[in-house]
């Protein structure tokens, strides 16, 4: 399911209005203490013509090859126009978390979380939740955001449905899954959300829907690029 050079772009909508996109690339494998992960990337940016709306982000994950739970998360997000950044180590020998944040390059906090879980972050969550679409199960995943930790519960219950988007021209086939975020992220992502993920092995996401600050947006697949993957039709 994890494939380097993978690109998807979405595009984000609230009641008709576009708001902006969020890009996930795939970049490939690194080593991290003895460890080969998988680096992936991702890129929020609001449009520049939502008056309500000021976000560009950049977050990094680091992650197992079953996409299970975290070694290391970066992210830079400008907030008013200031940047922040912050750097999240797991580390799996030491059963510890350390977090630290900067901001305009100054450390303003550090913590560390002493901890017997393993742990995904919010980028890893969604490489997750496309490994274990096809599951048929409940799961209560150990997820660390912002200073602490929490959980994300999500029912894989398997329904298959079709799904029509605007940017593919047949109906796609999907599979379908729910679940609630016990944590807050992002411009308030949290609570209940809804995703429907392709009907095959690349499990790549094709539509989503998420409740935030202003309510609850939709996510939609506009742009892709992975060698050999075409949305199988429902």
């Amino acid at each position: 399911m994890i494939f380097p050079g993978e690109d998807l772009l979405y595009e984000v909508s609230f009641f008709g209005i576009k708001l902006g996109t969020i890009r996930i690339v795939t970049e490939g494998i690194e080593k991290i203490d003895g460890n080969y992960v998988f680096k992936t990337k991702a890129y929020i940016n609001s449009y520049p013509s939502i008056p309500f709306l000021d976000l560009q982000g950049v977050f990094n994950s680091w992650m197992d090859s079953t996409a299970s739970y975290s070694f290391k998360f970066t992210s830079s997000i400008k907030q008013k126009g200031l940047w922040f950044y912050e750097q999240v180590i797991f580390d799996h020998n030491k059963k510890l978390i350390q977090v630290d944040k900067f901001k305009k390059n100054e450390k303003y906090y550090s913590g560390v979380i002493h901890t017997e879980k393993k742990w995904n972050d919010g980028l890893s969550l969604f490489f997750f939740a496309r490994e274990y679409t096809k599951s048929n199960r409940r799961v209560k995943t150990p997820t660390f955001m912002d200073k602490d930790t929490s959980y994300t519960l999500i029912n894989f219950h398997g329904k298959r449905e079709s799904v029509k988007i605007s940017s593919i021209a047949y109906p796609v086939k999907t599979v379908n899954f729910y679940g609630k975020a016990e944590w807050t992220g992002i411009y308030g992502l949290t609570g209940f959300f809804e995703g429907w993920f392709s009907d095959d092995d690349a499990s790549i996401p094709i539509k989503a829907k998420l409740n935030v600050y202003v309510g609850s947006i939709n996510v939609e697949l506009i742009k892709w690029s992975r060698k050999g993957w075409v949305p199988p039709k429902g």
